[in-house]
């Protein structure tokens, strides 16, 4: 599933500190090999290249 600006997504990434939080999408970039990474922004920060893969969107009652 590929993600737009704006949408709200869950992080699961055991090595970040944001690992289960809810966030937003600010950037959408495109690799070299076609496959996109994400810019999440935090409450308290961000996370930058972050693969789709690490991503699930985030439901109404996480918001």
């Amino acid at each position: 599933m590929a993600f737009d600006e704006d949408d709200n997504v869950v992080l699961h990434d055991e090595h970040s500190e944001h690992d289960g939080d809810v966030g937003t999408i600010t950037q959408v970039m495109e690799t070299m090999f076609g496959d996109a990474t994400y810019t999440v922004s935090f409450e308290d920060g961000q996370e930058q290249g972050v693969p789709e893969d690490a991503l699930e969107p985030a439901s109404d009652s996480e918001e």
